[in-house]
């Protein structure tokens, strides 16, 4: 390690015994919880609050993880956009499943979700592309997102190419969309003193009734 650098093992932070989480606190449904957390990190002014880990996995199991942003919310799950073609994207299409964790740090919390995935309709995608900015857009057709380029000048000259191509209206590219994660779980974590956290889950059962379940820490 570099000198002076602090060893990871010995890094801690105490969370404090203030923080906490009990089934009375929570909403009787994942989703308004969700809002109520989502609201929280927003006017505690976090840094993109809506940035979450999103883990796939490909068909031999083997897990790859980034992050990306959330796009929207409903009782029907949780939608980000993406190149369906690239790793993330050709991986949920292998295998639809998926964890999303908002590790909102500054408030000692996390979210945990995980569940199926399925791709929103053309006309949400079309909707949301939409309202991009004209940069970004562009950026969609000019990146092949998750593939091995020769140098940025490369990745440039495609770009200035799409810009030519679509000098007024870009129209979403037939590879780019939206995906839904339709939770199974939805744990809420609160970090607690002597590492003692709260851990509350809403778990869909094979019936299709959401319970609540603590899980120790």
């Amino acid at each position: 390690m570099i000198a002076d650098t602090p060893e990871p093992a010995g890094m801690r932070r105490d969370y404090g015994s203030g923080n906490t989480l009990s089934r009375g606190d929570l909403a009787p449904d994942w989703w308004t919880q969700f809002d109520r957390w989502f609201a929280d990190a927003v006017d505690a002014g976090l840094p993109e609050p809506n940035a979450m880990i999103v883990a796939s996995a490909d068909p031999a199991g083997r897990p790859s993880a980034r992050t990306v942003l959330l796009k929207g919310y409903d009782e029907r799950g949780l939608v980000f956009y993406t190149n369906y073609e690239s790793r993330k994207g050709t991986e949920l299409a292998a295998n639809p499943y998926a964890s999303l964790v908002f590790p909102w740090f500054p408030m000692r919390r996390q979210v945990v979700v995980a569940g199926a995935v399925t791709r929103v309709t053309r006309d949400q995608t079309e909707e949301y592309f939409a309202s991009r900015p004209r940069e970004s857009q562009l950026g969609a057709w000019a990146s092949p997102q998750s593939q091995v380029v020769p140098d940025r000048a490369a990745l440039d000259q495609v770009y200035e190419d799409a810009e030519l191509r679509f000098p007024d209206r870009v129209p979403a590219p037939e590879h780019w969309g939206g995906l839904r994660v339709a939770p199974h779980t939805v744990e809420f974590w609160q970090g607690r003193t002597g590492r003692l956290h709260d851990r509350l889950r809403y778990r869909r059962t094979d019936k299709g009734v959401w319970i609540i379940e603590r899980l120790a820490p």
